[in-house]
């Protein structure tokens, strides 16, 4: 996800987006660990989307409390 699109979303979905990402990361460690799955770089690819959704959620939640 590019950061364009993390920007537009709200605070809420940005929560929830976070959240379900954070799940799919722990789904695809397992997977990875079990050989389930050879694609490695899509976990490393989804901790760089959440590490941004986190860098715009901060950013946002200290402009709501200015």
């Amino acid at each position: 996800m590019k950061i364009a699109d993390i920007r537009k979303l709200t605070t809420d979905e940005l929560t929830k987006q976070s959240s379900t990402l954070r799940d799919e990361i722990v789904e695809l460690k397992r997977k990875k660990s079990l050989g389930e799955t050879n694609n490695v770089r899509l976990v490393k690819n989804m901790r760089k989307d959440l590490a941004r959704m986190l860098t715009v959620l901060g950013e946002q939640l200290l402009k709501e409390k200015i």
